[in-house]
């Protein structure tokens, strides 16, 4: 097995599930000691228990920087540095542009955006020199979509941030890549639509992509933990796209 990763201190945050979850498995399987972040703790605890001995969960939202805080005091404690940042954690719902509410646009970029700033912002003292900072954006970033328009610029908004970034943090060799996902069968994914409707959308979706399917979370995974490995070391700023073809043609 491929363990390119031994030694190596990441965290994930929104790792209890869907990408985050199959990330931070790979990233434990390729060697690494996994810090997971999420919000629900019957989701950390399941989700240790199918990463293994190399996670550790801590109950945070990404959003509150006080939770932030104390996500690196403990990785400070109990690992002394972070080789890996998975800025991960996000999530949004649809609503056209006539309904949109100042708590939709508040709560999406309030995790989308500040949330993903402040995480990587609040892991600099723990990063090390050639560290590998991974953000995820979306294929909507780049194309149109109905009733997405908050989430969709919450996701452009991120992806400027690695090519911004990969500039301020040029000194220290710590490089800032993009992984962007088109449709993946994720708990997310599904909870846009009410469960009746859920596989009609997973259909509809999977006509849109070249390759005639949905993308799984682990093919995610394992983009992830390219960029986080020596594999990718003249890769910076890039924005790779995981999304079967869809946003490509």
């Amino acid at each position: 097995m491929n363990k390119q990763l031994n030694g190596k201190i990441a965290l994930v945050t929104g790792g209890s599930t869907g990408i985050g979850l199959a990330a931070a498995k790979e990233l434990a399987q390729q060697g690494a000691r996994v810090f997971i972040t999420g919000r629900r703790q019957a989701e950390l605890d399941a989700a240790v228990a199918a990463i293994g001995a190399a996670a550790t969960a801590i109950r945070a939202d990404a959003s509150v920087l006080s939770d932030l805080d104390g996500v690196y005091a403990q990785i400070a404690e109990t690992a002394g540095k972070l080789d890996i940042l998975f800025a991960n954690a996000g999530g949004g719902d649809m609503m056209p542009l006539g309904a949109i509410t100042e708590e939709h646009f508040d709560r999406i970029f309030g995790t989308n955006v500040r949330g993903v700033l402040f995480t990587v912002q609040k892991a600099l003292p723990l990063l090390v020199d050639g560290a590998s900072v991974i953000l995820t954006s979306s294929i909507t970033s780049v194309t149109g979509t109905a009733s997405f328009s908050v989430y969709s610029a919450s996701k452009a908004a991120v992806r400027n941030f690695a090519r911004s970034w990969a500039l301020d943090l040029k000194d220290r060799g710590i490089r800032v890549n993009v992984v962007s996902p088109g449709p993946i069968r994720t708990p997310g994914l599904g909870g846009l639509v009410p469960e009746e409707a859920r596989q009609g959308l997973y259909d509809a979706l999977a006509s849109q992509v070249p390759l005639g399917r949905l993308g799984e979370p682990e093919e995610i995974g394992k983009a992830v933990a390219f960029l986080a490995s020596d594999s990718a070391s003249f890769i910076n700023a890039t924005e790779l796209f995981v999304d079967g073809g869809m946003a490509q043609v």
